[in-house]
């Protein structure tokens, strides 16, 4: 199949106008571009892509055009940030056909519940009663069958039936064309090609079938044509956990959980239900790889593990929490899609211990799509290349060794990010918006910077109950009701110090210092997303003092003639002393 734009492309798609679905910034407005569903097929259905413009005042220079990655996510939310990259030029953001904006809509809401299943304990799994189809000869190398009973085949077969249309029109090859009739119908001339992960191979693909459009391009995260991706996917989180400094921990911690697998509470993000997950070693491995895109989570990684190797399990409930959102970030029929006949078929699948590979290996067994046969895309305009230092899903390595394929381009390495640049580093963003002014200006600021410090493991005291706070502050009324009561004791006991106050003085002032000092730790963290992993340790150094104030409050209530009234600071000293030691610390 040739990399020129098909003959549709050359004369103006239809267009129709819609109200923009998401906020926008001012001066957008938003669309449909009618295309075919297959451009190869006679007579073929007509689908809607989705896109948003947001014209600039004055512009200066191309437009910028942008999609976003996945296959499958949104990219009409993004342009906001996009417009702020490039303020003075029109911003043209860009569905994908099958996306969220777009026309029809590829959700699978089955996959959702079949990871679900698939992560439930063994108990609370429910067998698939439909009957296996019978083996068929895949194109995809090696990979075995689903399990007869396996909840993501279910979910599989379930989601191809209910879409009802033909999935060989969602693939790189027609989502690239569609961004060449896009730029043919809105009437440009020439632009800028914005692309992340997945989207660099399909902006790179139209620059290549509409050579004279294409002014420059922008690949944030770049994905390679027709690398081994799942083949890869366990080596590369190795090579950068190996940059983090964590592998031998790493793999003792997947080690002991592989041995004694966790379970743990969260929300369906579906129904916002109360589910219990069940996780081995390597279901945590790949949690900590799909960690690595989000920009909040990536500081604690290095913490993380290091708790993880040291047993404390419950740190996992912020990316057990994390995982809902993404598991509804994507749409998963449009990303099964595009996998099965584009990436799948360059994999064995040999190595499937993490369960995204697992489960996409399952998906395309079931649909059984033909290999896309796309081709890899060259283009002689300049191209910026931009990697995070910690992306395991396109690591740096990879896309610098690309480049060297693009006559005309130029990698940046941005220290302490992972995938996604522009989403995590000004730094990036501002490089973005000098190139787009320059394309053989130098980076504006130095990628070498890290945006964020790493949290340090000797920094924080393990513990989950931080994060448990946050989204239910209440749990910590037993620190409040202390403090308070510490307060009331140092005026008490300074008020009766000659008349047996003394103990209540010494407890009320034992327990005010252990309140100062854990309240001035926390408000000197200069991160606070170090909460997610622990608190600073000073705490627990300190916490003697809680429990010397819990003692002598014990000691005033009960002595010989002392008032009732003691008695209320004695049980709530006991009460926090156990809740600090027997959950906080």
């Amino acid at each position: 199949m040739g990399l020129s734009a098909p003959a549709s492309a050359r004369a103006r798609a239809d267009m129709e106008e819609r109200p923009c679905p998401v906020a926008v910034p001012e001066g957008t407005t938003c669309g449909y571009l009618l295309v075919p569903e297959r451009r190869d097929a006679y007579q073929s259905d007509t689908i809607k892509v989705g896109y948003a413009i947001r014209k600039a005042a004055s512009p200066v220079g191309e437009p910028v055009v942008f999609m976003s990655g996945g296959p499958g996510s949104a990219s009409i939310p993004l342009t906001e940030l996009i417009t702020s990259i490039a303020p003075d030029r029109d911003v043209v953001v860009i569905e994908q056909r099958g996306g969220r904006w777009s026309e029809p809509r590829l959700e699978c809401p089955e996959i959702v519940d079949g990871v679900l299943k698939d992560l439930a304990p063994p108990t609370a799994v429910t067998a698939d009663p439909s009957p296996s189809p019978p083996p068929v000869t895949m194109p995809i190398t090696a990979t075995p069958a689903p399990a007869p009973n396996g909840a993501m085949g279910l979910a599989a077969r379930t989601c191809k039936a209910r879409l009802n249309v033909d999935l060989r029109g969602y693939r790189t090859q027609e989502i690239a064309a569609d961004v060449v009739e896009l730029r043919r119908s809105l009437g440009y001339d020439k632009w800028t090609l914005f692309g992340v992960s997945y989207s660099t191979r399909a902006m790179l693909l139209a620059a290549a079938m509409d050579p004279d459009g294409a002014k420059s391009l922008v690949l944030d995260s770049y994905l390679p044509e027709r690398s081994p991706w799942y083949d890869q996917a366990m080596g590369a989180l190795r090579s950068t956990l190996d940059r983090l400094g964590v592998t031998d921990r790493f793999d003792r911690a997947v080690e002991n959980i592989n041995a004694a697998p966790v379970t743990l509470a969260t929300r369906d993000p579906l129904t916002l239900s109360r589910v219990m997950v069940r996780l081995t070693g390597d279901d945590v491995a790949t949690l900590l790889a799909e960690s690595f895109a989000d920009p909040e989570a990536l500081p604690i990684l290095p913490a993380l593990v290091d708790g993880l190797a040291g047993g404390h399990t419950d740190l996992l409930q912020p990316l057990v929490d994390a995982a809902g959102g993404a598991l509804t970030s994507h749409e998963w029929g449009l990303y099964y899609a595009v996998q099965c006949q584009d990436e799948a078929p360059a994999n064995t699948f040999a190595d499937r211990r993490l369960f995204t590979a697992d489960n996409d290996a399952t998906v395309c067994s079931e649909w059984r799509l033909p290999p896309s046969g796309e081709e890899g895309a060259i283009t002689q305009a300049p191209v910026l290349i931009l990697a995070g230092q910690y992306d395991p899903t396109t690591p740096s390595g990879a896309a610098s060794q690309a480049t060297e394929n693009l006559p005309g381009a130029r990698f940046e390495e941005f220290a302490g990010v992972g995938h996604g640049v522009f989403l995590a580093s000004e730094c990036g963003r501002r490089t973005i918006s000098a190139f787009l002014a320059d394309p053989a200006a130098p980076a504006p600021c130095d990628p070498a910077v890290s945006p964020r410090a790493m949290v340090d493991p000797g920094s924080v005291h393990f513990t989950g109950a931080a994060y448990t706070a946050v989204g239910a502050p209440w749990v910590l009324a037993p620190l409040g009701a202390f403090a308070l009561l510490s307060l009331l004791q140092v005026v008490g006991g300074a008020l009766t110090v000659r008349r047996d106050g003394l103990l209540t003085l010494l407890a009320g002032i034992a327990g005010v210092l252990f309140c100062a000092v854990a309240a001035w730790s926390v408000l000197s963290v200069d991160d606070e997303v170090a909460f997610a992993v622990g608190i600073p340790p000073i705490i627990f150094w300190t916490s003697p003092l809680a429990v010397v104030s819990a003692g002598l409050s014990v000691v005033a209530a009960f002595r010989e003639r002392a008032p009732g009234v003691l008695i209320l600071p004695a049980a709530t000293g006991l009460v926090f002393a156990a809740w600090l030691v027997g959950w906080v610390l």
